[in-house]
């Protein structure tokens, strides 16, 4: 006893569950602290770099926080925290890219390929962000034609883009998944095949060792009725010959009760059994001549070309002869047999043919030899045939000419695991396409727009408040910018028309902007200088420097 009681032993083991499944708990926590961080990194120092617009602090913070609510919702809602991303992107800018939240809007997409079983749901939601931004370009966009293109170009490329990659991935996880249970299976499959395969080759062994092994019985019976019958052979040794001949007799019928044990239906699948090396079937019923069987061999048509040596045909063939004389000798001891072949150009033809019996049969169980024949030249697409012919039993069978086959080639693997891979690369080749197609559009038209409304600062210094529109549009570029940065720029003259340009044509920066006020005779009433957006801030003193020393 150690003075412990069990509640206090539950207690205590409670709290090591606790504390063991706690690190478990704080995991998707840590891992969506870090996400958010990651995303939050680019929407707090965009501001400060000068490549978005300053916003007021509540805005960041309002943004954080929505980031904050979409990775929350990312893993079991990947569909909800998409749509909040791409809301604040296109609160914060109509065509839906900004530095701020682009990286959090591709990341969003990508989990919900990779999150998201069906399709249809992210379509649907990537049809309703196109119409939200179109509508809010056409409703409050300062140059709505290359809005809409990056608009297209970001859904395209940063949105469908990443969305098909998380499919990909998750493909790719579940095909591998599929893998690894189809090597399971065919494992399995492998496993019983290679044991069905022993099952079969047990049961042609058996098959051949009974018909071999009966067919030497046979005429080792032949061979001791031959020596009973033999003149001058004295009493004793006849008895013995006698009893010689009915115990092979009895070895047959032994033989063939264990031997069926084994044999098996599906032995019939094989088309040939094995055979003597190097005997053929004129070999064959040269030997049972020997043995005292009355047997006449036919020879074949000179004319026909005989069966390969060894080939199927020849050992099918062989087969059929030994189980027709093996039944002869069993069934008609002393009746002639006669082997016909018969050869032709498609195939051989194969007849045993027995008269009655001249002498008393010994009792034996019929056996499966004739069905098994049938079997096997019914499987290489022969003939077969046997029963009562006269006063004897025939046995007929046609061979076709078994021709080698040529190794078939393998067809392609998996169709369906490789459509599923093709069609996956072709939607990311073409989102990919589209996208950089759009992208490079929407860039080409952005890199025209600000090179041509650029208004070099010498020129500005020249300005003077008073001259007409007439004498200034020679030194003014061709456009004027098309999203002015009004929120920085001072209050400008009542009833005024005012143009901003910038002072450099620097591209994917923020730049100093010059802007000039007309009144309404079309003359310059205010020229002021709007510095670019970032930590320095310093780019307009040379301007005001250049303007004092030209006034």
């Amino acid at each position: 006893m150690n003075g412990t009681r069990p509640a206090d032993d539950a207690r205590a083991g409670g709290g090591r569950v606790a504390r063991g499944a706690g690190p478990a708990r704080l995991a998707p926590l840590g891992r969506g602290a870090l996400l958010w961080a990651a995303l939050a990194l680019p929407a707090v120092t965009a501001d400060r770099l000068g490549m978005n617009e300053p916003r007021p602090l509540w805005q960041q913070l309002a943004g954080l926080g929505v980031l904050a609510a979409a990775v929350a919702l990312s893993r079991r809602q990947p569909l909800a925290a998409f749509a909040l991303t791409a809301g604040l992107s296109l609160i914060a800018t109509p065509a839906l890219f900004s530095v701020s939240y682009g990286p959090a809007l591709a990341v969003f997409a990508l989990l919900l390929g990779l999150r998201a079983r069906r399709p249809r749901p992210a379509a649907v939601g990537f049809v309703g962000v196109g119409v939200a931004g179109t509508a809010r370009i056409a409703l409050v966009g300062v140059d709505p034609a290359p809005e809409w293109l990056v608009l297209t170009g970001t859904l395209l490329f940063g949105c469908v883009f990443p969305w098909l990659g998380g499919r990909y991935w998750r493909q790719s996880r579940a095909l591998a998944e599929a893998g690894w249970l189809r090597a399971a299976r065919l494992e399995d499959e492998q496993r019983h095949a290679e044991e069905r395969a022993r099952l079969r080759e047990r049961a042609r062994i058996a098959q051949d060792m009974h018909d071999s092994l009966g067919h030497e019985l046979s005429l080792l019976a032949l061979r001791a009725a031959a020596l009973q019958v033999a003149p001058g052979l004295a009493a004793d040794h006849r008895a013995a010959a006698a009893d010689l001949r009915v115990a092979a007799a009895d070895a047959t019928d032994h033989l063939h009760r264990i031997i069926g044990v084994l044999r098996d239906v599906s032995v019939h699948d094989e088309p040939a059994p094995l055979t003597p090396a190097g005997e053929s079937v004129e070999d064959l019923v040269a030997r049972a001549a020997e043995s005292g069987l009355p047997v006449r061999w036919e020879p074949r048509d000179a004319a026909a070309p005989p069966p390969e040596p060894g080939g199927i045909t020849e050992r099918l063939l062989h087969r059929v002869v030994r189980e027709a004389l093996t039944n002869a000798a069993r069934h008609a001891p002393g009746a002639p047999v006669v082997v016909a072949v018969t050869g032709q150009a498609h195939g051989t033809t194969v007849t045993v043919t027995n008269g009655p019996a001249a002498q008393e049969a010994s009792p034996s169980a019929g056996g499966s030899g004739l069905l098994g024949l049938r079997a096997a030249v019914a499987s290489v697409g022969g003939d077969f045939s046997a029963g009562p012919h006269g006063d004897g039993f025939r046995v007929r069978a046609y061979v076709p000419a078994q021709r080698t086959p040529a190794p078939a080639s393998r067809p392609a693997p998996s169709a369906p695991f490789t459509r599923a891979r093709r069609r996956v690369a072709l939607g990311l080749g073409a989102a990919a396409g589209g996208g950089v197609v759009l992208v490079g559009a929407a860039f080409g038209w952005y890199a025209y727009t600000e090179t041509h409304s650029v208004l070099s600062p010498a020129a500005y210094a020249e300005l003077r408040p008073g001259t007409p529109y007439d004498a200034i549009a020679p030194v003014l570029p061709d456009r004027a910018v098309g999203d002015p940065p009004v929120e920085r720029a001072p209050a400008p003259p009542e009833d005024a028309d005012c143009r901003y340009y910038r002072s450099s044509g620097e591209l994917l920066v923020s730049v100093d902007h010059f802007r000039l006020c007309f009144d309404e005779e079309g003359r310059l009433a205010a020229k002021d200088v709007i510095p670019r957006a970032g930590p320095s801030g310093e780019g307009h003193e040379p301007y005001e420097r250049r303007e004092e020393s030209a006034r």
